[in-house]
């Protein structure tokens, strides 16, 4: 089998803009002219579509165009392993990644496309005492990572005052790539949940509007979460936050919540079953419904019960008359109380109700506990109260099993303390199930005179990935084997291992060849590590992040392997390739061969050309 001419392994990830507008030719091709969008051909075919009013609605804020300019700009950086802050790193398909999570969504953007079930995530409220992230969009990966200052121990946050005048429009410029570049990432059938309270509850309906479609909205769910008053401005307390609901597309539905059955019984020994008791009348006047008021006779003791003027019977006489026949109707021996249906077990079409919007810890409801379940776990764990207000894993754990399935993936790019990875541990091991996470979170400094710090933890993603670890070694030692993976792989954001074009201060020709030069023959950055750039490979060309990756000896090349299902991506460093290394390589033509682009020439690349794809870097 032959192949074409090596190509380049892609040094960004991928280009949202670009590759919308691919999607735009393949859907209308005729309003291209010249590489460009012909706008009144696009116009003319959508017609009636296009709003051309001169007044009409929309939704706009100071830096919006910052939000779509933060969207458009691809990422250059790199996800890095850290297996000495993992957690069985070769077995595990979790990935906690740490990192500014704007960076990190574009970098999962070219393997993960499409393919999560379930985004939860708890962002900044914005309630002027909390931090949002600075978006700096002329800011590259080598800024960001002096800015963290990881060697110092992460990075400061500073809170959004009131008083910042664009107080609102900066957590919106904030929140808006971030949700569009979470769309992206949702399957079809998936749903995006997003936790807020009343600071900035009404922006973000119209954000997520914006970017899912105001026909995609879900539910606006309302979770209590507090038993005992709180004090607050004009002698009100708010015991309760929201969690918004969207789907991408294609959604069936929350599975539901189960029937209680406890009321069910069979005193009369029916063939039918079990059977309980329900209301025979509806709440109408005898002349809103004249055909439904009539005396209802017990055709065994010849008993009266006439209908009540104010509350008349649920059917007219001849659905009435059916339902005696079928034996539904229940007669009381006593004639001063009122006949009832007979609701049988069988007859009911399914065994789940709807899910209220309404979240408390009630069983019977969608259930959650208040956040005092949240700060009783953590303290369990650590011994310290070392995060605030952490979520309760119950609640998370009752969206999870309303959505999601055995095998499906969640995502959080707002992971905080690891919530989310919790409740997937924990709901894996109630129900066998083997749902992946990922999580993300930035390094974000802890308080410095914080439990948290006095407890050695630096950054908030230390205190989550130590929280994931203990947390799923408690469920082990509970559980067993029940639990299938309660590890994770610990990836971080960092600078390119490609060289960043920086052009010359002065107009210097010497320096600026100097530069092409290096380019050319040295594209990687020096010292870098071999299974670093595997890994920044494997993000921006869209492979697994959990494809096994292994050391081995093709010939008498030193490799690395990477297994992806039958595939294999097969990477070699050496600074040259020879005719008798092509000879020696054992690859097959659903291999890929990745080299350096300046380590073979032409006919080299010809005969290992011949037989699987070659990448250069």
């Amino acid at each position: 089998m032959s192949h074409s001419q090596p190509s380049k392994v892609n040094p960004a990830s991928l280009n949202i803009s670009a590759d919308q507008l691919s999607e735009l030719r393949r859907i209308f091709p005729q309003v291209f002219a010249e590489n460009k969008i012909d706008w009144e051909k696009l116009k003319a075919l959508l017609g009636e579509e296009v709003d051309s009013r001169p007044e009409k609605f929309s939704f706009t804020w100071a830096g919006k165009s910052n939000a779509f300019k933060a969207i458009r700009v691809p990422s250059s950086g790199t996800l890095v392993p850290q297996e000495k802050e993992s957690k069985n790193w070769d077995t595990t398909e979790n990935l906690f990644i740490e990192g500014d999570n704007l960076e990190v969504l574009k970098l999962l953007q070219a393997h993960y496309r499409e393919k999560i079930k379930m985004i939860y995530i708890d962002p900044p409220y914005n309630t002027g005492k909390d931090f949002i992230y600075k978006d700096n969009f002329t800011e590259n990966l080598s800024d960001y990572y002096e800015r963290t200052g990881q060697a110092s121990g992460g990075i400061k946050m500073t809170s959004n005052l009131e008083s910042n005048g664009r107080y609102h429009s900066d957590w919106l410029t904030m929140m808006y790539p971030r949700l569009f570049m979470a769309r992206n990432l949702l399957r079809d059938d998936g749903v995006i949940f997003v936790s807020i309270d009343d600071n900035e509850v009404h922006h973000l309906r119209m954000i997520m509007d914006e970017i899912f479609g105001e026909e995609n909205f879900v539910a606006d769910f309302v979770w209590k979460r507090r038993a005992s008053s709180a004090l607050a401005d004009n002698n009100v307390s708010i015991d309760h936050e929201y969690i918004w609901v969207y789907r991408k597309g294609d959604f069936k539905g929350f599975s539901g919540v189960e029937k209680d059955y406890s009321a069910y019984t069979n005193a009369d020994n029916s063939e039918r079953g079990e059977w309980t008791l329900g209301d025979l009348t509806v709440g109408m006047t005898k002349d809103q419904r004249p055909n439904q008021f009539y005396d209802l006779v017990d055709p065994v003791s010849g008993n009266i019960f006439p209908a009540s003027t104010n509350r008349v019977w649920s059917y007219i006489p001849s659905t009435m008359n059916a339902l005696l026949k079928d034996g539904k109707i229940f007669f009381p021996k006593d004639p001063t109380k009122k006949p009832m249906l007979k609701r049988y077990k069988s007859d009911l079409k399914t065994d789940k109700n709807p899910v209220s919007t309404l979240i408390n810890n009630k069983k019977s409801n969608f259930y959650s506990g208040l956040n005092s379940e949240g700060t009783k776990i953590i303290q369990e764990l650590f011994n310290s109260k070392i995060m605030d207000y952490p979520k309760p894993i119950s609640l998370i754990k009752s969206l999870i099993n309303q959505i999601t399935s055995n095998d499906d993936i969640i995502l959080d790019f707002f992971a905080g303390s690891g919530t989310t990875a919790h409740a997937v541990m924990d709901l894996n091991a109630e129900d066998g199930g083997n749902r992946k996470w990922i999580c993300v979170q930035l390094p974000e400094q802890t308080d410095d005179n914080s439990e948290a710090k006095k407890a050695g933890y630096n950054t908030i993603a230390e205190i989550a990935r130590e929280r994931i670890r203990r947390a799923g070694e408690t469920l082990r030692q509970a559980q067993g084997d029940k639990v299938r993976d309660i590890g994770f792989k610990a990836l971080q954001l960092s600078q390119s291992n490609y060289r960043q074009w920086s052009a010359p201060v002065e107009q210097d020709e010497e320096k600026l060849k100097a530069q092409l030069k290096l380019f050319t023959e040295k594209p990687l950055v020096d010292n870098y590590e071999e299974k670093s750039v595997v890994y920044e490979i494997l993000v921006k060309e869209g492979f697994d992040l959990n494809a096994e990756v292994s050391q081995s000896k093709l010939g008498k090349l030193a490799v690395l392997v990477v297994k992806e299902g039958d595939n294999r991506i097969v990477f070699s460093f050496a600074s040259k390739i020879t005719m008798p290394d092509v000879a020696s390589l054992t690859l097959s033509e659903h291999d890929t061969f990745v080299c350096l682009d300046s380590a073979m020439d032409d006919t080299t690349r010809v005969n290992v050309g011949r037989g699987v794809r070659i990448k250069v870097i």
